[in-house]
């Protein structure tokens, strides 16, 4: 129910943000009324977020395959829930499902909307590629993301910026295509040719602020998989995951909850979800000096 009131709260905020900015650029006026445009960016905006959130798990399972571990059958099974109850425990957390999905490409992720009813799932080629030790690491560094509320975290902010987008969009539109003595768009062909090529501006500088926040919570997960298994386990098993080639992307906005998301240069790295993940190993050895 907390994170419920968070994400109710926040659409309130960002509601108000959105009147007074609109109020001082005059578009809150008796005969252009902004209020329309506010409501409905924010129900397209939060309420895909807000609805994608609560999918999160099975969507995670449908497009993984994932296979939730219901009575572990083998030793490698047992340690694997084994391990994660243990985690989720330490980290004052509900015990999450465990799953394995069948990738060859080593890799791991959690979601869920709430921390004590999460999914933290982990690839066979990444049980098949690393050991113990470094599979520990691993469930740490995800169940630090459950934790942390990560899933939720980064859900509001991909809510608040598609409600930005989709409003200064209108607005962009609205003041090219302004006809008539009353100043009101009449929607003509300028009106959804600015719309669009604002959507598309907008939304890339978007992204840029989701993707910003999603690495910034990378390297907060891998010192919280270091304080679960210890720093030279989460330090070995990035290094495994560097030495090891390309991973293949998880399905759509489950890349941004695995491990490793891969390797990127120049300006593609501002789009990245996942540091290089020599900045993450660089990170880890600085704490620990």
């Amino acid at each position: 129910m907390g994170r419920i009131a968070l994400f109710l709260a926040t659409n309130v905020a960002v509601l108000i943000v959105l009147s007074v900015i609109l109020s001082l650029l005059g578009f809150n006026q008796p005969n252009r009324s902004a209020t329309p445009l506010i409501f409905f960016a924010a129900v397209m905006g939060m309420g895909g977020s807000f609805i994608s959130l609560l999918m999160s798990k099975s969507l995670a399972k449908r497009s993984t395959g994932a296979q939730v571990i219901q009575s572990p059958e083998t030793p490698s099974e047992l340690w694997l829930v084994d391990t994660v109850r243990r985690q989720a425990g330490r980290a004052g957390i509900g015990m999450p499902e465990v799953a394995v999905f069948p990738s060859a490409s080593p890799n791991a992720f959690a979601t869920g909307a709430n921390k004590n009813s999460a999914l933290v799932a982990v690839s066979a080629g990444l049980l098949d590629h690393m050991n113990q030790d470094e599979v520990e690491a691993v469930l740490g560094h995800e169940i630090s993301h459950v934790a942390n509320g990560d899933m939720v975290t980064l859900g509001l902010i991909q809510g608040v910026v598609n409600t930005f987008v989709l409003v200064f969009a209108n607005l962009a539109a609205a003041m090219v295509d302004r006809r008539g003595s009353d100043g009101h768009s009449r929607g003509g062909l300028g009106y959804f040719a600015t719309y669009m090529l604002a959507q598309v501006v907008l939304g890339f500088l978007a992204s840029m602020i989701v993707m910003g926040f999603s690495r910034w919570r990378e390297f907060r997960a891998d010192q919280g998989g270091a304080e679960q298994a210890g720093r030279s386990k989460m330090i070995a098993a990035l290094r495994r995951l560097q030495a090891l080639s390309d991973p293949t992307p998880l399905p759509g906005q489950m890349d941004a909850f695995g491990i490793n998301s891969g390797i990127s240069h120049g300006l593609k790295k501002l789009f990245m979800s996942h540091p290089p993940l020599e900045e993450r190993i660089a990170a880890l050895e600085e704490r620990a000096g």
